[in-house]
């Protein structure tokens, strides 16, 4: 068991079905290891919450309405204060993957044991990444993950239509800069011009959505 020293780890827990809700909510008041913060139904609420009062740590379900896990933690991300992530997710399928691709610090099966949830978030508090087994090749497969977080928004701004100019003045860089983040792209993304860039952004399975 991981042991924490001094005072609880803050947790915030989200999920649309209220009978799990309710049950993790006892789960996590009954352990020493935790103070339970509040809980939320969807992804606004927990938005909402931790905007005003920071956690440690979110226990968030994959698919919970309306922004979806995803994209909550994308939106989070650059906090200063934000929270680590444990996706609380079907473990069949692709679910583990995105999360971690998403950005979230570990996953935790909803078929598993209470026991394994507990210790995730507590692990995850401490600066770890826990996660079931991911054949990282299948991460490694798919170009668009090797672009950094900056690559990515120009892309994505590229993808919208955006100018070199619009890029630079959005971005606040110069377009020489622009120039350089786009030469990167391309070679990344194994292509020759903005066109084809769009094109593989647009086909691509980009996984968090």
């Amino acid at each position: 068991m991981v042991e924490t020293s001094g005072k609880p780890i803050d947790v915030m827990l989200a999920d649309s079905n209220p009978l799990v809700l309710s049950a993790m909510s006892e789960i996590f008041e009954r352990d020493p290891r935790f103070s339970l913060v509040a809980t939320s139904a969807t992804a606004e609420g927990f938005l909402g919450t931790v905007m005003r009062i920071p956690v440690q740590v979110g226990v968030v379900d994959w698919t919970l309405p309306a922004l979806g896990a995803a994209k909550l933690i994308e939106v989070l991300r650059d906090q200063a204060d934000a929270p680590r992530f444990v996706i609380y997710g079907d473990a069949s399928g692709d679910v583990p993957r995105l999360a971690m691709q998403a950005g979230a610090a570990g996953f935790a099966a909803r078929s598993g044991e209470v026991d394994v949830l507990l210790e995730t978030c507590a692990e995850v508090a401490a600066g770890k990444m826990v996660f079931p087994f991911i054949d990282v090749r299948k991460m490694k497969q798919d170009p668009i993950q090797s672009l950094s977080r900056k690559e990515r928004a120009i892309l994505e701004a590229l993808a919208q239509g955006m100018s070199n100019r619009e890029l630079s003045k959005e971005l606040q860089i110069s377009t020489n800069t622009v120039k350089f983040h786009l030469s990167n792209i391309y070679e990344k993304l194994n292509v020759k011009n903005r066109t084809q860039a769009i094109a593989f952004f647009y086909s691509s399975h980009r996984g968090v959505d």
